[in-house]
Formats: C-alpha cells, sequence, structure tokens
C-alpha cells in the first residue's frame, strides 16, 4: 500500500476547539481473519494525507492461519503519528482497538495505563473467552480498571448497517474492519472520501460488496458522534507535520529495497536480475520488483535457496548486476555460493531481511541476530562487504549502496534490514535522480597488449578483478570454486598461490574502507561520557532516547554504524573518545564483540531477542544506569 502526495496538498487544521495532541500512538487488534493489516494500512493512507509524521509496526502471527479466536493467531498493526518528528511505531499505544479476546488478551498490557480500550463485545462469548484463557469475561470484572473501557458489539451494529445490501452472515462480519476503520477516522478528524474511492476501485466488479463496506465505514463514522456523548471516546485533530518540500509517498522497507536496487543497477548501466525463494520476512522484495519490468528487471522465483543464489551468481558471469534475498535459514543455505561469488570475485548483491532464529526460528518476529553470519559465517576465509539500513526510508540508499560496492569492488555485498523495516511504513520524500552520481561498471574488451587474457588482473587501487562479458571477441576465460592462479585464473593448488589469493581477496575488502564515508556521530559531541552505538532498525529508539538524555542535561552520544564490515577507517578512534559504549542490540550482543575484538573498547551491551522491536523507554533506562 502506497499514496503519493505533494506537501502542499496537506490540508491546514480546522478552527475548531477539539485537543490536538502532538502524536499518538493507535494500535489495531483481531484474528488473522479480522483484517487489521487492511485496517492499518488504510488508516496510514489517511494519517499520510493529512500530514502526520508517521511510523507503523504491523506484527503478524507466524501460523499462515491459526485457529480462529486463539492468542498465536493474533494479528496486529501499530501507527504512531503526529505533528512532530516520529522515529518510533511508540513505546505504548494509547489507543488499543481489540476485536475479540484473544487480541485484548495479549495486547491489553502494552496499553499506555489510563489509555482507551476500544473492545467488540459481540465476540466474547464462552468459546471465544475460553480460547483465549479467560475463565471470567474481563469485562465483568475489575481486570481492565487500569484504562479507560469502551465496549460494545461491533459485530451486531455492522450487521446492521450492511442488512439491506443482502449479504450472508459470514460476509457481512467481514466488513467489521471498515466499521472499525469508519469509528478511528472519526476519532481523529479525517477524511472517509479517499477510503472510500479506494473501496469503489477495490470492489470494482462487485459493486455490492463495495456499498456494504462503505456502509459499514459511514455506520462506524456516524457512531463515533454518538458515543462522544456520554462516554470516554473523544475526538481530535493531529496536525500536520512540518516537512521539506517536495513529492512524498509512503514506503515500506520492502518496496524502498527494491525500488533502491533497480535505481542502483540503472546507475550502474546494468539490467538487473533477481533470483529469490520465497521467505518471511523477505519475499515482499520479490513481489514489488516483479511489477517493475519495464526498469530492465528480470526475476525468478527459485525452487529452493541454493538455485535462487546460483542463477544470481550466474547472471552477474553473463554481465548483469544479479541480486538475491533471503531470511537467515536461507542465508544459511545459500553459504556455500557465496563463497563461490567470493572465489570469481563477481559482483552480487544479498539482501538478508532477518527473523528471529535459530533454524526457522520466529519467521514472522524481527531480530538482528545474523550479523555474524554475514561477516563470518561462510566456510574458509571468505570475507565480504556488510551494510545495513537504518529504516524503511532508508533502504533505498543502501540498495544503491550496496550496488556500487559490488561492482566497484567486484564482490557480493550482503545488506542487513530485518523483519520491522521490512514490513514498517514511513513517509518518503522522493528524491531527485540528479542527486545520485552514477557508477557506470566497467567491462573489459580487449585483450592484454600480448595479447593474453587475465581475467584475475586487477585495478590497483580498488584490487578489483577484470570483468569480461561471456562471448566477448578474443576473451575467452574461465572462472569458477577451485583456487585460481594470480592474474590468469588457470587452476593453481599451489601453497604460495593459494597464500597470495587469500591475502588478496582479504586485503580488498579490507580496502572499501577508503572508499565509504568517514563514521558521524548522529547525535552530541565527538567525546564524552558515554556513547550510544547501534546499527540497523535499533536508529529510531536510540535517537529519541538520546536525545531525551541530552535535554535531561546527561553528557552522551548517538553512533550508528551503516558498514559493518569493513567499519569506517576513523571508529575506532571515535569511540575511544568516550568513557564508556553502550551497544543496543536485537541480539545476544553481536556488534558488542566485533567492536571490543577489533578496537579493544569496553563495549557494553544491551540486548533484547523478544521478537519486538526496542523501546525508548528500555534504552532511557540503560543509559541512566551506565551513567551512575
Amino acid at each position: 500500500m502506497a499514496t503519493s502526495f505533494q506537501t502542499d496538498d496537506i490540508p491546514q487544521p480546522p478552527a475548531d476547539n477539539l485537543p490536538h495532541p502532538e502524536a499518538v500512538v493507535v494500535r489495531f487488534a483481531g484474528d488473522s481473519g479480522d483484517g487489521m493489516q487492511l485496517t492499518g494500512g488504510q488508516f496510514t493512507l489517511s494519517t499520510a494525507l493529512a500530514g502526520n509524521d508517521l511510523s507503523t509496526f504491523p506484527d503478524f502471527p507466524a501460523e499462515i492461519r491459526a485457529p480462529q479466536g486463539t492468542t498465536f493467531g493474533v494479528s496486529a498493526f501499530q501507527i504512531n503519528f503526529g505533528s512532530i518528528d516520529i522515529e518510533t511505531a511508540g513505546d505504548e499505544p494509547d489507543v488499543l482497538v481489540a476485536m475479540n479476546p484473544a487480541a485484548l488478551k495479549t495486547n491489553i498490557k502494552a496499553l499506555r495505563r489510563g489509555g482507551l480500550a476500544i473492545i467488540d463485545s459481540g465476540e466474547f462469548g464462552p468459546r471465544n473467552l475460553a480460547k483465549a484463557g479467560y475463565a471470567v469475561n474481563p469485562l465483568d470484572t475489575d481486570e481492565l480498571n487500569d484504562w479507560q473501557v469502551m465496549a460494545f458489539d461491533i459485530s451486531a451494529l455492522t450487521l446492521e448497517a450492511v442488512k439491506p445490501f443482502g449479504l450472508g452472515n459470514k460476509e457481512s462480519l467481514r466488513c467489521k474492519n471498515m466499521w472499525t476503520l469508519g469509528l478511528a477516522l472519526w476519532m481523529f478528524d479525517r477524511d472517509r472520501a479517499p477510503l472510500v474511492d479506494w473501496l469503489k476501485t477495490k470492489f470494482a466488479k462487485n459493486p455490492v460488496l463495495a456499498d456494504a463496506n462503505i456502509a459499514a465505514l459511514n455506520a462506524g463514522h456516524a457512531y463515533g458522534e454518538t458515543a462522544e456523548i456520554g462516554g470516554p471516546l473523544k475526538q481530535y485533530h493531529v496536525d500536520a507535520a512540518e516537512a521539506q518540500p517536495g513529492h512524498y509517498r509512503t514506503i515500506t522497507g520492502g518496496e524502498s529495497l527494491a525500488l533502491g536496487l533497480v535505481a542502483g543497477a540503472h546507475l550502474a548501466g546494468l539490467s538487473m536480475f533477481f533470483g529469490s525463494y520465497p521467505i518471511t520476512p523477505a519475499s515482499p522484495i520479490l513481489h514489488h520488483l516483479a511489477r517493475l519490468k519495464e526498469f530492465g528487471v528480470t526475476t525468478f522465483q527459485a525452487e529452493d535457496e541454493i538455485a535462487a543464489i546460483c542463477s544470481a551468481i550466474g547472471a552477474s558471469y553473463a554481465g548483469q548486476l544479479g541480486v538475491t534475498s533471503s531470511s537467515g535459514p536461507g542465508i544459511a543455505l545459500k553459504g556455500e555460493a557465496m563463497g563461490l561469488a567470493i572465489m570469481t570475485e563477481l559482483p552480487l548483491v544479498i539482501v538478508n531481511s532477518q527473523r528471529g532464529g535459530p533454524s526457522t526460528g520466529l519467521p514472522t518476529k524481527t531480530e538482528q541476530s545474523d550479523l555474524y553470519q554475514a561477516v563470518y559465517g561462510r566456510n574458509g576465509d571468505a570475507p565480504l562487504v556488510v551494510i545495513s539500513a537504518r529504516s524503511p526510508t532508508d533502504s533505498f540508499d543502501v540498495a544503491i549502496e550496496a550496488c556500487r560496492l559490488a561492482t566497484q569492488f567486484m564482490t557480493p555485498v550482503m545488506v542487513l534490514t530485518d523483519g520491522y523495516i521490512a514490513n514498517a511504513a514511513e513517509p518518503w520524500r522522493v528524491p531527485d535522480r540528479k542527486d545520485y552520481t552514477p557508477f557506470p561498471a566497467h567491462f573489459t574488451e580487449e585483450p592484454e597488449p600480448d595479447g593474453r587474457v587475465l581475467p584475475y588482473a586487477r585495478d590497483p587501487e580498488t584490487l578489483g578483478r577484470r570483468w569480461i562479458r561471456p562471448g566477448t571477441p578474443g576473451l575467452m576465460h574461465r572462472i569458477g570454486g577451485i583456487e585460481k592462479a594470480l592474474d590468469t585464473g588457470n587452476i593453481n593448488y599451489e601453497p604460495a598461490n593459494h597464500q597470495a589469493m587469500t591475502d588478496i581477496r582479504k586485503a580488498k575488502i579490507d580496502g572499501v574502507a577508503k572508499y565509504i564515508p568517514a563514521q558521524q556521530v548522529d547525535v552530541g559531541n565527538e567525546t564524552g561520557r558515554l556513547v550510544v552505538v547501534g546499527w540497523g532498525s535499533t536508529y529510531g529508539p536510540i535517537r529519541k532516547a538520546v536525545q531525551r538524555a541530552r535535554s535531561a542535561g546527561h553528557d552522551v552520544a548517538h553512533v550508528h554504524i551503516r558498514y559493518l564490515w569493513p567499519f569506517p577507517a576513523n571508529l575506532g578512534a571515535l569511540l575511544k573518545g568516550f568513557d564508556k559504549v553502550l551497544v543496543p542490540e536485537m541480539n545476544t550482543g553481536q556488534l558488542k564483540t566485533m567492536l571490543r575484538d577489533q578496537f579493544l573498547v569496553d563495549a557494553r551491551p544491551l540486548n533484547k531477542v523478544s521478537g519486538q522491536p526496542f523501546k525508548i523507554a528500555e534504552i532511557e533506562t540503560a543509559i541512566a544506569e551506565m551513567l551512575k
């Protein structure tokens, strides 16, 4: 889902006396068949059109279709939106919409104390209560006393709203999410017209379903006005956020990466081949790229992970930019083929959308536990470049950078994202292509002056080897996975040659540090008492926590690392300018160990492996402890 808009299209706040909060966090939760992701996506659309800054967090169940009404089948969608700079999906929801007992049970403790719970009481029958593990109905006890509660029969209200359209009971109840969305649009003073247009388009072939869903949307909106009279339900208006002039759209990490890969291939002057095998949460990249054939993109859904990466390597051998993607388990399967790409020294971009592990792990939950795998996880000494994206919008530029490094250094480059980045959405200011400098790939077209063909002859600066398209007249050559001789590429098992080739491959990757930007301090000074060092999707919560700590007068800074291997050349000296180093990671301390190993700094870990992103408060607490 995406919508685009110009900054001058954003409506101005109405002249009324509605409360104007700076930011609000809303979570929609229900059974995986209740359409919560669709509801959240369309609420995100209305939020973007209202000009708010936003960040979302879709939280899917791992099962394709868990038994209805059970806690492990709950699907949730959280959005943080406001008139201020939004960096995370929010620590605690201000509003929770719970469509059944299981959704209430799994999400109520996350709701801010005193926050509003909107509950579909029509689903709180004995059967659903038992499935959720409730011995008694929590709506009849004091269990929910810490929150404001609005419980009403959304199911019955939906059935009444769509009754004129003659739908069956099952089809009618599928409109519940639109009724709920209508109520949410009323709560935050949103225009229904874009959603009405979307429904007409979505159900263009079935106008009755379109009209029924529109009726449910309108009924939920109208209910808000009635409920406001005598209950805790209130209407709010969140002003538009300040933004640079330009054309904006909402974008997920998967979409952003796909567009960045296409842009990177064009900047390199290459066609792109994408070989992939479906796996959560990496599959959206394949879905998006499959729609971009007109930009010189070939997509191939392989029969397994090994075939996927090998097809991409073959495309790079043939002179295209080979790209493959997966998540941790699939990256493990691709390991030997990565070694082949390192041995043949071909450009290859590998995207790893990390999830909880090991083995098949937590398919729909987020984690950062593949850093060791990315840097060290191949047989032999097999170095490659590793970079990471810090947000959905940042994924675009990171994908371009991966294409640049892969083609300039003739090496595989791994891009690390995670489940949170892949599925989350935020506003993206569409860049001007003139702001990006092309980095055209160079192919060898002629043999050496003495007539020899030397596929492993190198650029003396980058140590990248020659790239020869198969079939180029006079340049017949061979490459492969068995150790090659210097320059000629002939098979060579001599000890001195293997030593030399291993050293060259390492020096090439180490030398990348000369061609990447110096590490900057994101927030704070270049020396001080404490620096919080992060990578990947921890960017938002670390940034906010450090900003709050600095506002309270604490001497703390934030450094966020994009280039994870090799590290920026100045990183070690920068970290040694601080008395203490704190490293929050969604793993058991992998970057912490690497920093200690490379720079001999006493980096301290803050680890979380719950499958959920860090909260700002968790990092604030750790900062306070470190500064004692």
